[in-house]
């Protein structure tokens, strides 16, 4: 039988259609006409793997301190003050108060292109299991919901008009027949002609349905237009929720690339502890005298994980290697020198020689301020200070180590008495910082701490304006921590100097 060469070569040339589909790229640009967005179109536009991973984090900073606003109990009104210079700096997204020629100005059409791209970026990453997925949800209804509520009316209608939310107003003829129940059933409002409702299904509206805030009548819910922003809400997080799902699905299709599945997984773990970078400039303390001698007294300053590391090295003289560069570390960043950080480490080692300092120790010190080795190193910066995310997810301590967070690699008990050896003996603080450990929220029993030892002084600057929220955000590095309670213990020497430890 001769095969037809014609028939061949169609065969030998069909390709998989798995490698065709995305042959043609095809990208829209999004007009972006409104401030917000329920994110129902994925962005489809190139963008540099540098801004693929800053947008992600610049959102997931203001996620994460939204998140702890919300663990420690802040009001609405305290949260959206807080939060405001944050979102200032990292996320800001303008009215349409630029506006030419019925166009956006490219100002706030880079403003929401990041805000847009970030969103789903850190959909990517969140996606992966359902507790992530719910805690993703959780954040960004809250984010949406601050949003909406300070967005200018006319706006905010114009908005809310866009969404086509098959929302049925309630003609005023049924508005007449329900009178008696539609005032019963919703709080505040006395007569009919003080508000007008609308009617959508009770499913959409749970919230309100719970809290007996609307009338239920066959299958529909009754929802005063004061309501409204709770029925945008829940419409935001049941549009959302699907989304994640779907994500979910497609993640199996990311797993082969190379170049996202490092910053997705970086990411996905920062939803813990926010990660924080660190610059040389984070280390300035005018005035302070940060030298060998001083390390005991400035300890009273230091976060629980460094005054475990700074009493067992008084204790053992001696600390295992983990714990040496958890603690090298650390001083170099509060402006330890080099000099002075060998001469404290020798005067520390009292049970060896000098020999044996040399030999065995010296070296390591001097690799991590970047005066010997190569690679980073020949720049003569050496290694940056560890934060709290790297020091909670790697190099668990084992036995005889006393590196690692207290807060995460200790019993609640041992915890509670390492606590109050320090000085911590209020019942409300340690029963909060218990349960911030029962519900692995590590950083946030650090910060409770914190602002306990510190509560006469942070009410001094909130109330004389010395600082603002920006500077007293969510503590993520320990170095952030001894710089912040250093200058809270010495106002009078440093009033105003900014405290942040940001890269």
């Amino acid at each position: 039988m001769i095969r037809s060469e014609a028939r061949f070569d169609a065969k030998r040339k069909k390709t998989d259609y798995r490698k065709t589909q995305f042959a043609t790229a095809t990208y829209r640009e999004n007009d972006y006409p409104h401030r917000l967005s329920l994110y129902d179109v994925p962005p489809t536009q190139e963008i540099s793997l540098e801004e693929f991973e800053t947008w992600a984090i610049d959102r997931l900073r203001i996620l994460a301190e939204l998140e702890s606003c919300s663990f420690r109990n802040r009001s609405p009104q305290e949260t959206a003050a807080h939060m405001q210079p944050m979102l200032k700096k990292y996320l800001p997204l303008s009215n349409n108060t630029a506006a030419a020629a019925g166009q956006v100005d490219q100002r706030l059409k880079d403003e929401r292109r990041k805000d847009h791209y970030s969103h789903y970026i850190l959909r990517l990453a969140f996606s992966g299991t359902e507790d992530l997925r719910r805690r993703f949800a959780r954040i960004e209804t809250m984010l949406f919901k601050l949003r909406l509520e300070e967005d200018d009316g006319r706006e905010k209608r114009a908005f809310v008009d866009s969404l086509n939310l098959n929302w049925d107003l309630v003609t005023p003829e049924e508005k007449r027949a329900l009178g008696e129940e539609l005032l019963g059933a919703t709080p505040g409002i006395r007569r009919l002609d003080e508000e007008n409702w609308f009617k959508v299904d009770w499913t959409r509206v749970p919230e309100l349905v719970e809290h007996r805030r609307v009338l239920i009548k066959k299958g529909k819910a009754y929802v005063p237009l004061k309501e409204q922003t709770s029925m945008i809400l829940t419409e935001f997080t049941s549009r959302l929720d699907k989304g994640l799902e779907l994500t979910a699905r497609q993640l199996p299709r990311l797993d082969e690339d190379d170049r996202l599945s490092p910053i997705l997984d970086h990411l996905s773990k920062n939803f813990a502890t926010p990660d924080a970078g660190f610059s040389d400039s984070d280390s300035s303390l005018a005035g302070a005298a940060i030298n060998a001698a001083n390390i005991d007294a400035l300890s009273q300053h230091f976060p629980l994980c460094m005054k475990h590391l700074h009493t067992t090295l008084r204790q053992n003289s001696h600390l295992k290697h983990f714990g040496r560069l958890q603690y090298t570390l650390f001083l170099k960043g509060i402006g330890l020198s080099l000099e002075d950080c060998l001469m404290f480490w020798r005067q520390a080692f009292t049970k060896i020689t000098d020999d044996t300092f040399n030999k065995e120790y010296r070296y390591n010190v001097r690799h991590v301020y970047g005066d010997v080795g190569g690679d980073a190193n020949r720049r003569g910066r050496g290694y940056s200070p560890y934060s709290c995310q790297k020091i909670l997810t790697e190099h668990p301590p084992g036995t005889g180590e006393a590196h690692g967070c207290p807060y995460r690699h200790f019993s609640v008990d041992n915890l509670t008495s390492m606590l109050q050896a320090t000085g911590v003996h209020d019942r409300e603080v340690l029963r909060g910082v218990k349960e911030d450990v029962e519900k692995k929220r590590y950083h946030i029993a650090c910060n409770r701490v914190f602002e306990w030892a510190h509560k006469g002084e942070i009410k001094k600057v909130k109330d004389e304006g010395i600082w603002g929220a920006a500077e007293l955000d969510t503590i993520v590095h320990p170095n952030t921590y001894f710089k912040r309670s250093y200058l809270l213990k010495n106002l009078s020497d440093a009033p105003k100097q900014d405290v942040r430890m940001e890269g």
